[in-house]
C-alpha cells in the first residue's frame, strides 16, 4: 500500500534545498554573470520558472545586484533570459494545459508529497505563468534605470522589429455591442465595445494574403498578451465562463460601469489580477528612470504603445474592469470574513496580519488609473481646439483620457460618486475615531484624491453630475479634512497641493457657489465642526490650512485664495467668526513685512481685496459681519491706498527697534524666559511670532474673536503682529490679473475718500535704504518704489473706500447717539437694510478662475503619482529599492541598531515593550 511513498520525508517539499543552492551553487544565479554567452535552449533557464513558489521567493532570491552584476559583466544572458521569460510566457498562455486547475484537497496534496519525494513532478502551468512575470518584474527595473549600454539592450530585445516574408496575414474583428461610450471621431480601431455579460471572444478571418510583413515588436506582443491575461478564464475572470475552448474572455471584472454582472471571485483570481497589473505598473515605470526635463521629449514607449494602439474593445474593457474594481472597494469590509465581522472590530489591521488581496488589488487598479489618465508625454499631449479652449484628449493621444472624458450615464456617475464617497467616508472615520489607531487608514486614499482630480478635469458632464448633487459640500468637506489632517506631515504636502487645486477647480463653477448656502450634512471632527452653512466651513478650512502652517505649506495659498475669491459673490450670512477669519487673512497679507519679502506676494493681497468686493458689490445687505469688520478695520484698507516702500520699512523697522526695547528692557529687570509665563498668553504668541524668521509665516492674530457684535462696538487697540513668514508663490502682475476696465489704481472718487495723506516723510534714509537691500526681500529680492507702484496702483480698493466712507459714520453716529443692546440692534438694522447702488460701481460680470494646467504642473503630478506607487511598492517586495530613480528624490534613511532587548521583545511577542520598528511604522501611519 505504501510501496510508493519514498524511503524518508523529503526535506525539500517546500523547495528549501534547491532555493538555498539557487543562491549559493555555481549553477545558480551566479552562472548569470559568471558565464558568457548561455544558450537559451540550456536547461539552466527552467530553473527559473519552477523554482519560485511566491513573488517574495523571487525578490528575495534575484537581487538587483545579481542583476547589475550580469549586465556589466554578461549582458548578453540578460537579453537572453528576457527573450527566453517573454517566449516561454506567450508559448504558456496559448497552451492547453493553462491555466492549472487549482486542486486543495488532502488526495492532491498527498499525491504532490509523494511525486516530489520520488522526483515526479505534473508542470504547474499557472504557476510558471506567475514566476514569467515576476521575473519581469525583478529585472526589467535595474534594466530601465541607465542610459547607457542596457538602455541600447532594452531597445534591442523590446523595440526591434523583425520582417517576415510569405506569411499569411489575417484581418479580424470582434464584435459585442452591449456597452457602448460615444465617440464623435473615426477611429481606425473599428466600433468593437467590451461585453458586460460573459461571452466568448471570437475570430473570423476576413482577408489573406502572401506578403512581407513586419512583425510586433516583443513589447508589442507582451503588452497584447498582458492584456489577455487580464482576461483569462481560470487565471484572472472565473473559470464557468468560459465558452468552449476559448479562455480568452473580455468581460469587465465586477458590476458598474458598463456591466451589470457582479462576478464571484475567489482569492486567487484577485492575486493573479495584481500579479499582472503590477507587471504592467513595472513596464509603465520606464518613467521614472528618465529626468523630469525629459518627461514630454524622452516618454515611457510602453505607456506610449498601451495608450495609443491598444484596440478600442481592450481599451474600453481594461478601462471599465480598473474603474469598477476600484470604486467598488469599499465593498471589501462585507464580502469576506475577516472584514465582515472581525473587520469591525477596533485595532483589528494589528490582529490579522498579511497582504490583504482586495486592498492590494484595489490600490493596484487605482495606480493604474492614475497613471493612464495622468499619462500627457510625447504624442500623448492633449490638443487644443481650433476655437482656443482647453486641450482636449483624442482617441489617438490618449484613449483612456479620451473615453473617461466620454462617460456620459448618469447611473454612471451615481456610481463613481458612491465610491468615491465610500472611500472618503473609510478614510474619516480611521482619523478621527474614539479609539485612537483602531482603524487602519485606508492604504490607497492618496491615489483616490488624485483620481476624483483626473475625473472632474477630464468629465465636464461628471464635474456638473457632482455639483448638482447632494454630496457636493460633503466631497468639499471630506477633501479638507483630510488636507487638514495631514498637513503637518512633510512627505503628504504634494496631496495637500492636490485638495487645492481641486478646491480651487470646483470654485469656479457657478453651481458650487449655490451650493454654499446649504449646511454640511456629514458628521466632521469637533474641531473641524464650525457652525453655519457649507461658506462658513470653506472660509474657517482655508484659513486652518493657512494659518496653522506656518508657510509651510506657501505653494498652496494661491489656490486656496482664489478659491475665496471665486466662490465670495456667492457668500451670504457669514458667521461672525468666520468674518474675523477673512479680516485676519487680509491683515496678514497687508503686513508690509509679508509684501515686501517676494515678489509674489502683493497678489495674495489682491484675491483678498477681491473677495471682500465679490461680497460688498452683490450682497452687501446679507453679510452685516462682513460689512462691520470691513467698516472696523477702514484704517488698514485707507493705509493700503497711500502705501509706500518707505512707509513699510519704516513700519518694519519699528516693528524691530520695539523688539529690541522690549529685550533690553527685560534684561535690565533681570528677567529670564521662565519669569515670562505670567503674561497675557495673547501677548506671548506675538513674541513667539515674532522670534521667528523672516521664512514663516504668522497669520495676525490681533483680531479679537467676538460672539456678537455688541462685543465689536468699541474700535480695538491695534496691536503689532507684523512679523510674518513670507509666502512662496509665483510673481505676478497685478495689473495682468485685473479683468479688462479694472486695470489702475481707485478711482477719484475712491481716493477722495481715502484719508489725506500722512505727515510721514516718504524719502529713503540710508537705514531704510539697507533694510530693503538686506533685511526684507528673500531669496536675493530686494523691494523698489518702482516695484510697489506696480502693484500698489492697481489693488481694486474702490468698492471698499466707498462702503467705509458711506457707512462708517452712520455707525459712528448710532453708537454715540444710542447706548447698550439698542445700539446693537440699531446697527444690525442699518447694514441688513444699507443700499449702496447708487453709489458703488456697477459689479463686473463673474470670471473665476480656473486651475490651468502647466508643463511644469504635469511633471510635478506624474512625480507625485509615481513617487506614491514607488513608495506603496516598498513593501513587501520592494520592486524600485535599490534602483536609480531621477524623475524624484528618494531620501535614504540609516536604521537603527537594534538593540538585544528588542530581538528578545521580538521573540516573546513583544512582552518587554515595543520595537524600534514599530515605533517608526505608527509614526509613518
Amino acid at each position: 500500500m505504501f510501496a510508493k511513498l519514498p524511503q524518508k520525508i523529503p526535506f525539500n517539499l517546500l523547495g528549501d534545498e534547491s532555493k538555498l543552492a539557487f543562491r549559493s551553487q555555481p549553477g545558480g544565479i551566479a552562472k548569470l554573470a559568471a558565464v558568457r554567452h548561455i544558450s537559451d535552449t540550456e536547461w539552466y533557464w527552467d530553473q527559473y520558472f519552477v523554482l519560485f513558489d511566491t513573488a517574495s521567493d523571487v525578490f528575495t532570491l534575484i537581487s538587483p545586484h545579481d542583476i547589475r552584476h550580469a549586465l556589466s559583466d554578461a549582458p548578453e544572458n540578460i537579453a537572453t533570459l528576457l527573450r527566453v521569460v517573454t517566449k516561454r510566457l506567450f508559448n504558456l498562455v496559448s497552451d492547453h494545459t493553462f491555466p492549472t486547475t487549482a486542486n486543495t484537497s488532502v488526495t492532491s496534496f498527498a499525491t504532490s508529497f509523494i511525486k516530489s519525494g520520488t522526483g515526479s513532478q505534473d508542470r504547474n502551468a499557472t504557476k510558471e505563468v506567475l514566476n514569467c512575470l515576476r521575473l519581469l518584474q525583478r529585472v526589467l527595473p535595474v534594466v530601465f534605470e541607465t542610459d547607457m549600454d542596457s538602455s541600447r539592450l532594452e531597445m534591442e530585445v523590446f523595440w526591434r522589429r523583425e520582417v517576415a516574408e510569405e506569411e499569411s496575414v489575417s484581418v479580424a474583428e470582434l464584435s459585442e455591442a452591449n456597452f457602448v461610450i460615444e465617440d464623435d471621431e473615426d477611429d481606425d480601431d473599428g466600433q468593437a465595445t467590451p461585453s458586460s455579460t460573459p461571452q466568448a471572444s471570437s475570430q473570423a478571418p476576413q482577408s489573406s494574403s502572401k506578403a512581407r510583413k513586419t512583425l510586433p515588436s516583443l513589447a508589442e506582443r507582451l503588452m497584447s498578451c498582458l492584456v489577455d491575461l487580464l482576461f483569462c478564464c481560470g487565471f484572472t475572470l472565473p473559470s464557468k465562463i468560459q465558452i468552449d475552448h476559448h479562455k480568452i474572455n473580455y468581460t469587465i471584472w465586477e458590476k458598474g460601469v458598463g456591466s451589470t454582472v457582479d462576478l464571484v471571485l475567489s482569492q486567487g483570481i484577485e492575486s493573479n489580477r495584481t500579479e499582472v497589473l503590477r507587471t504592467l505598473l513595472v513596464l509603465f515605470s520606464k518613467q521614472i528612470y528618465a529626468p523630469p526635463s525629459a518627461l514630454f521629449t524622452a516618454p515611457s514607449l510602453y505607456t506610449l504603445h498601451f495608450v495609443q494602439r491598444t484596440p478600442r474593445r481592450n481599451v474600453l474593457t481594461v478601462l471599465c474592469s480598473l474603474l469598477n474594481t476600484a470604486m467598488n472597494a469599499s465593498r471589501v469590509a462585507s464580502n469576506n470574513i475577516i472584514g465582515g465581522v472581525a473587520g469591525r472590530l477596533p485595532y483589528n489591521h494589528l490582529v490579522f496580519k498579511g497582504e490583504d488581496q482586495k486592498a492590494s488589488l484595489a490600490g493596484m487598479c487605482f495606480g493604474m488609473l492614475c497613471v493612464l489618465l495622468d499619462f500627457q508625454s510625447g504624442s500623448a499631449r492633449d490638443v487644443a481646439p481650433s476655437d482656443g479652449e482647453t486641450p482636449q484628449p483624442t482617441s489617438k493621444t490618449n484613449s483612456f483620457r479620451y473615453f473617461v472624458a466620454k462617460l456620459h450615464r448618469s447611473s454612471d456617475f451615481a456610481f463613481i460618486l458612491q465610491g468615491v464617497s465610500s472611500i472618503f467616508e473609510e478614510q474619516m472615520a480611521s482619523m478621527h475615531n474614539l479609539l485612537p489607531g483602531s482603524r487602519k487608514s485606508v492604504p490607497y486614499i492618496v491615489e483616490t484624491v488624485v483620481f476624483f482630480w483626473k475625473m472632474i478635469e477630464l468629465n465636464k458632464k461628471f464635474r456638473s453630475y457632482l455639483l448638482d448633487s447632494e454630496r457636493a459640500m460633503d466631497i468639499l468637506a471630506y477633501l479638507f479634512c483630510y488636507g487638514i489632517d495631514i498637513k503637518d506631515k512633510p512627505e503628504q504636502h504634494g496631496v495637500c497641493r492636490v485638495i487645492s487645486y481641486i478646491v480651487q477647480s470646483l470654485s469656479a463653477e457657478n453651481a458650487f457657489g449655490i451650493k454654499l448656502a446649504t449646511p454640511i450634512k456629514v458628521q466632521l471632527p469637533p474641531k473641524l465642526n464650525f457652525l453655519g452653512s457649507a461658506g462658513d466651513f470653506l472660509v474657517n478650512a482655508v484659513y486652518t490650512m493657512i494659518a496653522t502652517t506656518s508657510g509651510s505649506l506657501n505653494s498652496l495659498y494661491p489656490a486656496l485664495v482664489i478659491a475665496l475669491s471665486n466662490a465670495a459673490p456667492f457668500f451670504k450670512n457669514l458667521s461672525i467668526n468666520s468674518s474675523a477669519r477673512l479680516m485676519q487673512l487680509f491683515t496678514a497679507f497687508a503686513n508690509p513685512s509679508f509684501l515686501l519679502s517676494d515678489e509674489g506676494h502683493p497678489r495674495l493681497l489682491f484675491f483678498m481685496l477681491e473677495v471682500f468686493n465679490g461680497m460688498l458689490s452683490r450682497n452687501l445687505a446679507e453679510n452685516p459681519n462682513v460689512v462691520y469688520n470691513v467698516v472696523r478695520h477702514h484704517k488698514a484698507f485707507e493705509d493700503l491706498g497711500t502705501f509706500t516702500l518707505a512707509r513699510g520699512l519704516r513700519e518694519i523697522q519699528r516693528v524691530q527697534i520695539a523688539k529690541e526695547e522690549r529685550v533690553k528692557g527685560a534684561n535690565a529687570k533681570g528677567k529670564t524666559v521662565a519669569d515670562n509665563e505670567s503674561e497675557e498668553p495673547r501677548d506671548e504668541k506675538a513674541k513667539l511670532a515674532r522670534t521667528e524668521s523672516a521664512a514663516s509665516l504668522e497669520l495676525a492674530r490681533h483680531v479679537s474673536e467676538q460672539d456678537d457684535l455688541e462685543a465689536q462696538r468699541h474700535p480695538p487697540v491695534e496691536e503689532d503682529a507684523r512679523t510674518g513668514r513670507p509666502l512662496m508663490s509665483p510673481s505676478l502682475s497685478i495689473d495682468a490679473a485685473l479683468p479688462e476696465g479694472q486695470q489702475g489704481g481707485p478711482s477719484e472718487k475712491a481716493r477722495g475718500k481715502m484719508r489725506a495723506g500722512r505727515s510721514m516723510s516718504e524719502d529713503m534714509t540710508g537705514s531704510l535704504e539697507r533694510l530693503a537691500a538686506s533685511g526684507v526681500g528673500r531669496n536675493g529680492f530686494v523691494p523698489t518704489q518702482d516695484w510697489v507702484s506696480s502693484w500698489q496702483q492697481g489693488l481694486p480698493l474702490d468698492v471698499i473706500m466707498v462702503v467705509t466712507s458711506e457707512l462708517y459714520p452712520k455707525i459712528q453716529e448710532l453708537q454715540s447717539s444710542l447706548s447698550g443692546p439698542t445700539a446693537n440692534t440699531a446697527i444690525v438694522d442699518l447694514l441688513r437694510s444699507a443700499n449702496l447702488e447708487e453709489h458703488l460701481p456697477k459689479p463686473a460680470s463673474l470670471n473665476a478662475r480656473r486651475f490651468a494646467w502647466s508643463d511644469a504642473s504635469i511633471v510635478w503630478l506624474t512625480s507625485l503619482i509615481w513617487g506614491e506607487i514607488y513608495v506603496r511598492g516598498m513593501a513587501p517586495l520592494g520592486i524600485w529599492n535599490s534602483t536609480s530613480v531621477r524623475l524624484f528624490y528618494v531620501k535614504h534613511t540609516q536604521q537603527p541598531h537594534r538593540q538585544i532587548t528588542d530581538t528578545v521583545s521580538n521573540v516573546v511577542g513583544g512582552l518587554l515593550g515595543r520595537t524600534e520598528s514599530s515605533q517608526s511604522l505608527r509614526q509613518r501611519q
